[in-house]
């Protein structure tokens, strides 16, 4: 009986010890998991939007910022801003989103967009931004998934891909043409601004 006992509890200490390596040993995967991800990277991303921008509440939690940008003289509708991240490896490259982007945009005389669209990179606190600027009819769908898509004539899209150790933020500018010029320099500062400290 008494050989039994002890057989029971030598079991049981050295089941636990492998319970307990085990775990150390899942502690060190996600520790080097965690240590090699760009979401561990230490920082945040800093930026300051201009003062005559109306702070909107984002509609999402994929939506870190949401601005309203008010009219020009003469258009009807205001410019909307809005900075995106979806985690450090979601988003999508940099080239697929400035595609996609364009994509949202028709000309009126049917040329293709991707031969008026303006792309550049751009440096920021040593922050590598790639930027697109197109004009035309805006053409985006409504939401996400819908069949319903945007049909706004002489409207303007700028956008950017800011990439930082967390992974890419992603900035969206749409409205009429003459707001979105009225803003031209705000939104150059705004991208300046884009700090990873």
């Amino acid at each position: 009986m008494l050989r039994r006992i002890v057989t029971a509890a030598a079991l049981i200490a050295l089941g636990l010890s492998c319970l307990n390596c085990a775990a150390k040993s899942q502690t060190a995967v996600n520790d080097a998991a965690a240590a090699q991800s760009p979401a561990s990277a230490s920082g945040e991303l800093h930026f300051k939007a201009p003062d005559d921008w109306v702070v909107d509440h984002p509609s999402s939690t994929m939506r870190v910022a949401q601005y309203k940008l008010p009219k020009a003289a003469g258009d009807n509708e205001d410019g909307s801003l809005t900075l995106f991240y979806f985690g450090a490896t979601q988003g999508g490259s940099v080239q697929a989103n400035i595609d996609r982007w364009i994509g949202q945009m028709q000309q009126p005389d049917n040329s293709q967009s991707k031969d008026k669209a303006k792309v550049d990179t751009v440096t920021a606190h040593g922050l590598k931004i790639s930027t697109v600027d197109v004009t035309g009819t805006y053409t985006a769908e409504m939401s996400p998934g819908s069949t319903s898509h945007s049909n706004s004539p002489n409207y303007r899209l700028r956008a950017a891909v800011i990439e930082t150790p967390k992974g890419n933020y992603y900035v969206k500018l749409v409205g009429p043409e003459k707001t979105v010029a009225r803003w031209d320099q705000a939104y150059t500062d705004y991208l300046k601004s884009f700090e990873y400290k």
